[in-house]
């Protein structure tokens, strides 16, 4: 049975945000839901960064615009619109936006319990925003049809708790030794030398590599890195600590080390990214600041509340390369 952990509602009725815990059968494999709901009609851009996540979000509303940088020069971004999508892991950052009037359910949940879920190889998920009809068929249809007509989040959160299982138990099951090596890098915040994970799970190098594509999407070093910059994000987000002392404390060489990689994955500096976080709600037509995913930084605003918004994944990718993420006055939960 899910556990309400919270429900924000504005006093005018124009958003509401409902965080949950999954039931015990889908624990801890299946992390969070997050039902989402906005009617402000005020276009809301996010700064979605890398985590050690796969998102699937389940819509019933109008779609979501999903921008991904260029990969290279002269290689266009991504520009997506989406209703109901599925992202596996990521190295680079997401701008998802949508016009202030959206209705959707959020899960969050691990990359091996992904691949159990919709039984595909996560490789072929990883730095990509898709349909989740593409990919889990028309049962991904019915599911958000059924959550459609039900009244509220309890239910809807209760409805994903039965389906979500089946699905699982329909799914293969990820090898033991990919979940603990997942589970002992993660307990190191990716500090520990893919050598010594290899020889820990009595696997080599290369088969360890081989299932962490499979199962998880990519290789223990790409995982390692991202969470690297999972752990230093909450210890400056903290501020306990000097910048330099949290590269030290995350495994990067020095901190121009940490530098380099918090643009590579998030396409923004430490700075800007913080102070953008660091903006206060304004008023009640304004959610709260919530994370994805609790105890996480996951996301930053992108863009000025009531600007203009991306009409062209070139704009995004200007926005990313030249202002990452300007500090709006309102910083709502990751869209």
């Amino acid at each position: 049975m899910t556990a309400l952990l919270r429900h924000a509602v504005c006093p005018e009725g124009t958003w509401d945000v409902a965080l949950a815990r999954p039931g015990p059968a889908l624990l801890p494999g299946v992390r969070l839901y997050r039902g989402v709901r906005f009617g402000t009609g005020v276009v809301r851009r996010r700064l979605e960064i890398p985590g050690p996540w796969v998102t699937l979000v389940l819509g019933f509303g109008p779609p979501m615009r999903l921008i991904s940088p260029a990969r290279a020069p002269g290689v266009p971004a991504i520009d997506l619109l989406l209703a109901s999508s599925v992202s596996g892991l990521q190295t680079r950052p997401t701008i998802g936006e949508h016009g202030g009037h959206l209705a959707a359910l959020e899960v969050v949940l691990t990359p091996y319990t992904a691949h159990r879920l919709l039984g595909v190889e996560m490789g072929a998920l990883a730095n990509r925003h898709l349909d989740l009809a593409d990919v889990a068929g028309a049962r991904a249809s019915r599911l958000g049809d059924a959550l459609a007509e039900l009244p509220g989040w309890s239910a809807r959160f209760a409805l994903l708790d039965r389906e979500l299982t089946r699905w699982l138990e329909a799914g293969p099951e990820p090898a033991a030794r990919l979940v603990w090596a997942w589970r002992r890098l993660a307990a190191s915040g990716g500090r520990l030398p893919v050598s010594v994970l290899a020889a820990e799970t009595g696997w080599s190098v290369r088969q360890l590599e081989n299932r962490f594509n499979e199962q998880a999407g990519m290789p223990p070093k790409a995982v390692a890195r991202v969470m690297r910059l999972n752990r230093a994000m909450r210890l400056l987000a903290a501020g306990s600590l000097a910048p330099a002392d949290v590269a030290t404390t995350c495994g990067f060489s020095d901190q121009s080390h940490l530098h380099r990689d918090f643009k590579a994955m998030t396409g923004a500096t430490p700075r800007a990214f913080f102070a953008a976080r660091l903006t206060g709600p304004g008023g009640p037509a304004e959610p709260p600041v919530a994370d994805r995913v609790a105890g996480q930084v996951t996301s930053a605003p992108a863009g000025s509340r009531g600007g203009a918004s991306a009409h062209s994944s070139k704009t995004a990718a200007r926005a990313l390369r030249e202002d990452p993420v300007p500090a709006g006055r309102n910083p709502a939960p990751g869209t």
